[in-house]
């Protein structure tokens, strides 16, 4: 076993933030695990578009307004202003002087400001298309200076040690559930661990592998969210799932995300006939619109005409040069399936992409479980409400990391909270019994079977008969995985499969919960709705 002080299930923005402003205390001691073999690997490093900073003429009310109005009524507003305040600031501190991320400039070493949909100002920052990859670079390398910093790769947390469950004795001084660490598996030794932590943070990413067509990475399955629940952490706002409108549609690509900055750089949809479409659904803003208006768009062009795809055209719009310079990583990508965005359009479709809700959070990141804290993706803060503002979810983890690591530091210092429980107090993880191998081949089929699932019925748009559908064949899958975890020794593929048909079934129950479209939540046996409702 080991003890830390404060655990990090977690490598992205939002982790790695916690992390460092928890270092500048030389006196704590953070261990950050993550799934992957390399903690460059998260979600954050395939961010494209960029990060908001203060652009010209821009103000933090002026975020604000457009941070709630991308939410379509669902947005926390203390949230939203918490982020539009402290988010520039920190993106200095943090990303700037502390991780050495240089972002795009001039020659007179002025930004240069990006546009994306739903923004009414020039205000997003950028490394060329690959932003989220400079700002992993940065951070690790900053995260690897720290001496009281720990990075545990290739672990996968399997499950929350939490009081009383797995108390030897339950009923002793433990009334409320309280987090206490984590069951960590070894990849490379194939067994696990126990992490008894002080605090501990949830920092674990989204959940876009459980749908078909995603820009997610393979990480991304919703394993805190599953690990979360299955604690009994409250979760909120699971319905509103968000599809990017534009991932290639090329052999050998598929799920490469083609940036909404592509689109704010003057970037037009157009139908395989070349007709752009998108002013007969959004007139505003047209190709700018929300990502849920402009992915349903895309959908109904496809199913009404039986499109495959539709293109994006930004070479009729930009110098093939800029594009290659503002672009180079789509560039390059693009090329290597025979495809050159700076000279013809390229066909893209929608794809599952960001997750607006999580793990219910207060201002300061905490969950409804004691001592257990969730940042990022994984998280539910109320900023995005039914719908993300383009580039607010680096900004957000930025934010709720700094937050969290606030609230620790104060909850750290507390007497109060000495009484923690020790070694003796938490069991070891227990194999006996488990004598099959992980078969790599159900593994997979059972995953691809809801991945399937959720992009049919619980996609783009949903309807009774589709959820219903999707609940009674994701409840016989639970039940099959489950049985089949509880005989077989672990393996992270199989970890992953748990968890994913668990975050399945959590987003398809409160998809069929709300029966009002809203933002990325889309029922066709529905009316939208425009008014106020807060988590």
């Amino acid at each position: 076993m080991d003890t830390v002080e404060v655990l990090i299930i977690g490598c992205g923005i939002a982790g790695a933030t916690a992390a460092l402003q928890l270092a500048r205390n030389p006196n704590r001691q953070i261990t950050i695990i993550t799934r992957a073999g390399d903690p460059h690997e998260s979600n954050t490093r395939y961010a494209q578009g960029g990060i908001i900073g203060r652009g010209p003429e821009d103000t933090s009310e002026l975020l604000y307004e457009d941070i709630v109005a991308a939410g379509a009524g669902v947005t926390s507003p203390s949230a939203a202003r918490i982020l539009a305040d402290e988010g520039p600031k920190l993106l200095n501190e943090v990303l700037e002087r502390t991780a050495g991320v240089v972002f795009d400039h001039n020659e007179d070493g002025t930004p240069v400001w990006g546009q994306e949909a739903a923004h009414s100002r020039r205000r997003i920052l950028h490394v060329g298309d690959a932003t989220g990859r400079a700002i992993m670079n940065g951070l690790v390398a900053a995260l690897k200076e720290q001496p009281n910093i720990k990075i545990e790769s290739s672990s996968t947390a399997v499950d929350l040690i939490t009081f009383p469950h797995h108390s030897r004795d339950p009923l002793d001084n433990y009334r409320d559930i309280s987090c206490h660490g984590c069951y960590v598996f070894d990849r490379d030794e194939k067994t696990v661990h126990r992490y008894l932590a002080h605090a501990t943070i949830l920092a674990t990413g989204g959940l876009g592998r459980i749908y078909r067509n995603t820009t997610n990475p393979v990480g991304a399955r919703g394993d805190g969210l599953a690990m979360a629940h299955r604690a009994g952490a409250r979760i909120a706002n699971a319905e509103y799932v968000q599809f990017h409108p534009t991932a290639l549609a090329a052999p050998g690509a598929e799920g490469l995300l083609i940036s909404e900055a592509v689109r704010g750089e003057g970037g037009v949809l157009l139908t395989p006939e070349l007709r752009p479409f998108m002013a007969d659904y959004s007139p505003e803003w047209k190709d700018l619109a929300p990502r849920d208006i402009v992915a349903r768009a895309i959908h109904h062009e496809m199913e009404q005409h039986g499109y495959s795809y539709v293109l994006l055209d930004i070479a009729s719009h930009m110098p093939a040069a800029a594009i290659r310079e503002r672009f180079p990583f789509i560039y390059e990508q693009c090329l290597k399936v025979g495809l050159d965005i700076s000279r013809e359009p390229v066909p893209v479709v929608p794809a599952a992409h960001y997750f607006c809700g999580g793990v219910l959070v207060d201002e300061w990141a905490k969950t409804t479980i004691g001592n257990l804290y969730a940042v990022g993706e994984i998280s539910c803060t109320g900023v995005h409400g039914a719908n993300r503002l383009a580039s607010t979810s680096l900004l957000e983890g930025l934010v709720w990391g700094n937050r969290a690591a606030m609230e620790i530091e104060r909850a750290l210092d507390n007497p109060a909270n000495d009484k923690r429980p020790t070694r003796a107090d938490v069991p070891p993880w227990d194999e006996s019994g488990l004598s099959a191998e992980p078969d790599p081949a159900l593994i997979q089929g059972d995953m691809q079977t809801i991945q399937n699932i959720m992009w049919h019925y619980v996609g783009l748009v949903r309807n009774a008969d589709r959820l219903s559908r999707a609940i009674r064949e994701l409840r016989h899958l639970w039940n099959e995985i489950e049985t089949f975890y509880r005989s077989t020794k672990l393996s992270d593929g199989l970890i992953g499969l748990r968890n994913a048909v668990e975050v399945a079934l959590i987003v398809a129950h409160a998809a069929q919960h709300n029966r009002q479209s809203r933002g990325c939540h889309y029922r066709q046996d529905s009316v939208t709705v425009t008014g106020d409702r807060l988590i």
